[in-house]
Order: structure tokens, then sequence, then C-alpha cells
């Protein structure tokens, strides 16, 4: 069946096939490791785990890179301010490769939340400093680079074209809000390749142009080409890297081969917080374990990802939340009764529902429509363990663990009602039978549900 994807390079959905053979080489910007990852950062990541699925579901192999920004990475796109990394450093009182390592280690821990597939290939800035240093050292040599007191910079006016997928026309622009003024610039949108370091810069390499630090962009070149060779197939990111990091990408990579790096570009909207933008100033720059604490399903989330199209802005709210967990519940309870259904349906039956549902997910991952099918699936009265098998396989791409219990926060009791099951333990085991039982109704009248097993004792609130 034929793969149409929306390619931000063309601005049309093109139907897509592997450059070479059956494996899809995929580039992805991962996050800069400097702080938590909000709910809006893992919207991007569920549109790359349901690109990544979908692919696998129509038999291809994958080559997936994915960079960790763990250096070079600037306040302000517009080579001003400090680097991120440094910035919270300074802020925790922590080295930057222990900052690194520590919000590294916790967004995977998200991946494994919302069961995001792991790319193939997972790649730090600081482990490629030499590349990133002979990728400039091309761009020099072809002409696309110069050298000022203060950086090494990729000369935009050398390109046949500067603006490939947001359109910004660079003849017009003028230096503002968006570009430093800087005096050794060429032109006002000419952006850092590598930074010379002030003294007392704490993250700094040895180079031919003295001490130094990579600026942000350098990074993903580099190191898509390093992976993947100088053309592959389909480059991913977020809306917002569109206008600078990811032109800068193409403008650094045709500097260096003469070609556009990625045939396919793909992006993902925001995620709104009712209605509006998330800020850590508002209060709503959630996370995932934001959303466990209140005791929501991680995977509810990608529920709810899964209502809108990846190209279309998602509004979180906490009734919406709600909504998709009580839907996963649903649709979990519903792939039970078919496990456990004894009636037969046509094979007929089952391949329109998984030809409704493949068509959908091949339409530019049109995972909504891919959802009513599921649910067609789900709701029909006839209980079939076929039914329950076809669910399986959705799941695949899905990726909500539709065979495993929903997630449920682990509250602490009140002391009185463990004091309660002491007493009942001790009660159990010196086989006082009555006082027991007692007990066991005292709990129920407090709102908690014991249960013994050959496991032993457990407690539910109703």
């Amino acid at each position: 069946m034929k793969i149409y994807f929306y390619n931000t390079l063309t601005k049309t959905k093109e139907e897509f096939s592997p450059l070479e053979g059956n494996t899809v080489r995929i580039y992805s910007c991962g996050p800069t490791v400097y702080k938590d990852a909000t709910i809006g950062n893992m919207k991007s990541y569920v549109f790359m785990d349901t690109l990544r699925r979908v692919l696998k579901y129509n038999g291809y192999d994958l080559k997936h890179a994915m960079n960790i920004t763990d250096v070079g990475h600037l306040v302000s796109d517009a080579d001003e301010g400090e680097d991120k990394m440094i910035k919270a450093a300074k802020q925790e009182k922590k080295t930057p490769l222990e900052i690194a390592a520590f919000y590294t280690e916790k967004f995977f821990d998200d991946f494994e939340r919302l069961n995001i597939d792991k790319p193939e290939i997972i790649c730090k800035a600081t482990d490629h400093i030499k590349e990133m240093i002979e990728f400039v050292k091309k761009l020099l040599d072809n002409g696309y680079a110069y050298e000022t007191s203060t950086a090494i910079y990729f000369d935009v006016s050398k390109l046949d074209k500067y603006g490939l997928l947001s359109g910004i026309d660079v003849r017009n622009q003028k230096a503002g809000a968006r570009v430093k003024v800087d005096e050794e610039k060429k032109n006002p949108y000419d952006f850092a390749l590598f930074i010379k370091a002030p003294e007392n810069h704490i993250m700094k390499w040895e180079s031919p142009w003295g001490l130094a630090y990579p600026g942000w962009h350098i990074e993903c070149s580099t190191m898509s080409n390093k992976y993947l060779g100088e053309v592959f197939d389909i480059h991913t990111g977020g809306i917002d890297l569109i206008p600078t990091h990811h032109e800068n990408e193409i403008a650094q990579s045709k500097g260096a081969t003469g070609k556009v790096p990625a045939r396919f570009w793909m992006h993902c909207d925001y995620l709104l917080i009712d209605g509006g933008k998330m800020s850590k100033s508002l209060g709503n720059a959630y996370l995932v374990t934001d959303l466990m604490e209140k005791g929501y399903d991680p995977l509810s989330f990608k529920m709810m990802c899964y209502t809108a199209h990846y190209r279309n802005k998602l509004n979180f709210t906490w009734e919406a939340l709600a909504s998709s967990q009580s839907a996963l519940v649903r649709l979990k309870d519903g792939y039970l009764k078919h496990k456990n259904g004894t009636d037969d349906v046509s094979d007929k039956q089952i391949e329109e529902y998984e030809n409704k549902f493949h068509e959908a997910i091949n339409d530019d991952l049109n995972m909504p429509i891919a959802m009513s099918v599921v649910w067609d699936v789900v709701k029909n009265p006839i209980k079939s363990k076929k039914f329950a098998d076809l669910l399986l396989k959705f799941d695949e791409v899905l990726g909500i663990k539709i065979e495993e219990p929903i997630y449920k926060k682990e509250e602490e009791l009140p002391e009185e009602i463990q004091e309660l099951l002491e007493k009942r333990k001790q009660a159990r085991l010196g086989k006082d039978w009555a006082t027991s039982d007692a007990i066991r109704d005292e709990l129920k009248e407090k709102g908690y549900v014991v249960k013994d097993s050959k496991e032993g004792m457990t407690v539910e609130k109703i």
C-alpha cells in the first residue's frame, strides 16, 4: 500500500519510498538537555514515534539518528546570550556534563512512560566536536563561511536561495529582533558555526580558531551527514525549528555538499494549554510526571495526541486528558472482551477493517481517522478473538500497550488504615478469623476493600 507524507520542503503531500532499498534513513532533532522536557516537547516525539511505527508497519527497516544537544544551543537563536547548558549549570551548581547526564536520563524515562520507540542512533553533540570542526573547515574551503574576531560565520549570501522551508527572503530582511546587529557580520542572517570562547567560558575545545565551541545548528548537519549520508529520507522536528534551525541545517549542508540533506521534511505543530501558550511563568509547563502525579496514565496523553493530526495544533486541558484516560480504559476493556469472546467473524471483515486502518495511517499519519477504525472494532457487538488479534496488530502503531492494565498512582495509605491492616495481619497469623473478618468489614466502611491471595494481602480504595 502506498504511503503519502506532507513535505514542508515542497508544501505538498507526496508519495514516499526510500531512496535506497528497504531501509528508511531518518534524522530527528532531539532535546537540549538543560531542563525537563514538557508535554509540549513530547508531542513532537509522539509524532516521531508514530512515524517510526507506521514505517515499520509497512515493512520498512529503519536507520534513525537523534541528537542530544549538550553544548552550543544559546538562549537566543540570534547567536547571542549564554549557552543554555552553561546557564543551567550555574543555576544548579553542577557541571554542564552533570546537567546533561541528569536531564538526558529524565528525557528517556519519559520515552519509556509514553512507550516511544527509541531511534537506533543516539548521538551527543559533545562526542562529535572533531567532526564539527572538519565540517566547518569544509565550509570555509568552499567559500561559504568567514572568520571574524568572535566567530566563524556562515555566509547566507553565497547560497542560490536561503529560506527553502519558511520562504524567508533575506534580501528584504533587516537586522532587528530576530537577528543581532553585529558589525562584523556580512549579512544580518549570517549565523555562527563556531564561536571563539571567552577566557571564563566553561565549555571550549581546541580548534584551528583557538579555544572555541560549536554553534547549535552545526551539530545536526554534521551528525546526519556522518550517520545517514549526504542525502537521506526524512528529517523531523517541531514546527518552531523551521525558520531558523532547519533553514540553517539546509544552508550548511548545501554549502558543504551542494545538496539539501533530506528529501522529506516533516514538522509537528504546537501543543496549546487551555487554548493558549505553554509557559513556565504561567505555571502550565506540565511534565509527564505532573500528569502521573494527578493519577493519569501517561499513555492517556498519547491517546490525546491521536485526537488531532500531527500538523494541527492540539489543545491540552485537564478535562480533555480525563476524557482520553476514560477512552484508554474503554479501549483496553474492549480488547479484553474480544480476547475472551467465542464468536467467529469472517476473514473478509477483518481485512476490511485492516485496510481502512492501513489507508488512514499511510495518508500522512492520519491518526484521528485510524482511531475511528479502532473504535469500530472495539465496539463491534460480536466478541471475537480475531478482533482482539486485530487490535493487537493496530497497537504496533498505537503503542498504548493494549494488553496491559492502566497505570494507577500508588497513594500512601492513611496511618489509621495502615494500623488496621497490621492488626488484621497479626490476627490472621494467629488464626483469629473472627477479628480478621471484623477488621475487614471496618476497612470497607472506611472505603477500603481488602483482598487475600497466595501472594498476600492487598488493599484498594473504593
